[in-house]
């Protein structure tokens, strides 16, 4: 049996009553982003990324257009030490773009560090201890005045340090494992710090507080972040800066609850990879922000080429429904989900909308480079008629006639259900095509003619079954109705041309297609449908009423 007994709540609520972040219903404008893919999304691959694998995915982060990208912890490792090196001696840090490294709260950590970071042009020194009850009592047993001084002798130290390298150095502190501390004493030790480094206006620091472990339920986060944003000192040359871990799956709310408490800036990783079950995943909550019409300051306008980079550099594999960035996210598989967003396409663009409202779709996937065809409109067993039509319409230009696209979509889940398989788009034209475009008919046409007289259209049909060759000559209020009366009285077949609908496919001038769509039915109600092109108009009509009249010989 479980045991919930074992556990308590384990974190400290913000002193007082801290909830203006309730009165905001939306996050007015980006955060500063820090992509830490490089470090803590690195550090908890299987196998970290090599030097080759650290400078591409480097290139696809500046290409994404993050200005603070955290590149490793130098000195823990040689190919960490060696990358950042890599960077400043190849001039490969754009002007507008700073990196950051980590480092621990320990002197000869703290100037390895230094020694890695000699020369760049612009480098965040990240530096932290953790001042939580239980790193307190379990691993350092120390006080709450020691496990400070730690802190304030990490930031003399890294300010004194960056007055005797070469470089331009900006600093950060972490009280690590800030959700299992009490906010006073986190509050007390940030304070310390920056009385230390002393922000300024030329000098701003950034404190940030790091939900190393979840612990709470996102509202108690924001009130803790509110409550040190208000009480930090230096208030407005401090940058207050979010690093969320996803333990209880809620980092992304805890994420933008706290940026309505008052924070700055957020450090995360693409896809949310990182320690344990992640870090804050950025692309949700950039993608987030951009739904409610407020630009995050990144492009993710080719996320299909981000998923190819990040699964081929880290080895690790985004998952099919996660948001935005997933291969299923925007996949309509339901009947009544296609229909809808089948009927929502038509509407936008038949009311020339630029305002995104379609139903079941919370952004355009066209906007991250996904395709209505490949992304949103699948089809299997499941599938319905509107969204089976309106793939064939967007993707290949045939508009059915509604009853038809009722007709060809049960023919389609038919093939999906025996197969027991999604079909591609291509595959849904393939029964399209065979089923109704231009099928062989036992009887062939080959030729025609005909004249009009007043309302009334006489034709002269050719007629070829079995190599024979039969001439008929009938009359009807127009065209097809001519040609049809013609094929019945050669055929004596019983039926009734009950649907007929035609439309140009995009060409160029008079090499335009025309399409055109017949429905036939019997004395018992039954439908057949057929479908024929040709540069044509007559020639289309009469490829599509040939198409229906084999399928209703053949019963199909």
């Amino acid at each position: 049996m479980m045991d919930a007994k074992k556990y308590n709540v384990g974190y400290y609520p913000a002193p007082g009553k801290h909830v203006k972040w309730v009165e905001k219903d939306h996050i007015e404008k980006a955060p500063v982003w820090c992509s830490v893919d490089m470090r803590d999304g690195n550090q908890s691959l299987v196998i970290p990324m090599s030097l080759e694998e650290k400078l591409e995915f480097y290139n696809v982060l500046l290409k994404v257009g993050f200005k603070e990208i955290e590149v490793g912890f130098p000195a823990a490792s040689e190919t960490e030490y060696e990358f950042l090196r890599t960077l400043i001696d190849n001039n490969m840090i754009p002007s507008d773009v700073t990196v950051q490294v980590l480092t621990q709260c320990r002197e000869h950590i703290i100037r390895k560090t230094f020694e890695a970071c000699k020369g760049a042009p612009s480098a965040i020194i990240h530096f932290y201890n953790s001042v939580s009850v239980a790193q307190r009592e379990q691993v350092f047993k120390k006080s709450k005045e020691e496990i400070k001084k730690i802190a304030v002798d990490g930031a003399k130290l890294v300010k004194q340090l960056a007055s005797e390298y070469e470089g331009n150095f900006r600093f950060e502190y972490s009280p690590e494992s800030f959700t299992g501390t009490e906010p006073e004493y986190a509050l007390e030790v940030c304070n310390a710090v920056l009385d230390v480094l002393e922000p300024s206006k030329n000098n701003n620091v950034i404190i940030n507080l790091p939900v190393t472990v979840e612990m709470s339920l996102p509202h108690v986060y924001a009130s803790q972040v509110e409550y040190i944003s208000e009480n930090l000192k230096y208030r407005e040359y401090v940058t207050l800066s979010l690093h969320p871990h996803n333990d209880r799956g809620t980092g992304v709310a805890d994420t933008e609850l706290a940026l309505l408490a008052g924070a700055d800036r957020v450090e995360g990783t693409l896809f949310g990879n990182g320690e344990r079950t992640g870090n804050v995943d950025i692309i949700t909550l950039a993608m987030n922000m951009y739904s409610h019409g407020v630009d995050p300051k990144l492009d993710f306008s080719d996320m299909t080429y981000l998923v190819e980079e990040y699964e081929k550099c880290t080895r690790m594999h985004v998952y099919e429904r996660s948001p935005y960035a997933g291969a299923l996210v925007f996949a309509a598989f339901s009947g009544s989900h296609q229909d809808a967003i089948a009927k929502g396409m038509k509407y936008r663009v038949k009311n020339n909308l630029h305002e995104w409202t379609v139903p079941y779709l919370p952004i355009d996937p066209k906007d991250i480079g996904r395709t209505y065809d490949a992304d949103v409109i699948r089809v299997n067993s499941q599938s319905g008629k509107g969204g089976i039509g309106y793939l064939l319409e967007q993707t290949f230009g045939y508009n059915l006639p509604a009853k038809m696209r009722e007709h060809f979509s049960y023919t389609c889940k038919n093939v999906s259900d025996h197969e027991h398989k999604e079909l591609k788009p291509n595959e849904v034209l393939n029964i399209f095509t065979e089923k109704y475009l231009n099928v062989p008919c036992e009887i062939e046409i080959n030729d025609f003619d005909f004249i009009r007289e007043n309302e009334v259209v006489k034709v002269n049909v050719s007629f070829v079954k079995n190599g024979e060759e039969t001439e008929i000559e009938a009359e009807g209020n127009g065209f097809l109705s001519a040609i049809n009366n013609a094929l019945h009285e050669f055929t004596g077949e019983e039926y009734t041309l009950q649907v007929y609908t035609q439309h140009s496919m995009q060409g160029d001038g008079s090499r335009s297609m025309a399409a055109s769509y017949i429905g036939l039915e019997r004395i018992d109600g039954k439908m057949y449908w057929g479908a024929g092109t040709d540069t044509d108009v007559m020639k289309a009509n009469i490829n599509a009423l040939l198409s229906a009249y084999h399928n209703l010989i053949k019963g199909e």
